[in-house]
């Protein structure tokens, strides 16, 4: 059982900023990589950031480059996002993912993120 705890959502004017955090947890679980995928009613699932949990291979969409950025937590298995002067456009549910092995995908309940004035 994968269990997931997202955390840090919520409202923001544009410009503001926020950080989310996830932690993955379950039994006999090996977790190699992380991050965060955001969806909109508009638009389909999207990378926001992601990492291999060795701090190797961090990536992120175009759209969030400089103003976002992803890191590993001091709990295991866990990343945080700290994303910068929001815009109207990131309104969309965050999504975290986990990736075990490289063969297995886990994906957490959603955050949301609404970015308005």
């Amino acid at each position: 059982q994968v269990q997931f705890v997202e955390s840090g959502g919520g409202s923001v004017q544009p410009g503001g900023s926020l950080t989310l955090s996830c932690g993955v947890s379950g039994r006999s679980l090996y977790i190699s990589a992380m991050g965060w995928y955001r969806q909109s009613p508009e638009n389909q699932r999207e990378l926001v950031a992601g990492m291999l949990l060795s701090g190797a291979n961090i990536k992120y969409g175009e759209s969030v480059k400089g103003r976002f950025t992803i890191s590993r937590g001091n709990a295991k298995n866990t990343v945080n996002l700290q994303m910068n002067n929001l815009r109207p456009e990131g309104s969309a549910v965050y999504y975290c993912k986990a990736e075990a092995g490289g063969e297995t995908t886990y994906w957490g309940q959603g955050t949301q993120v609404n970015v308005s004035s």
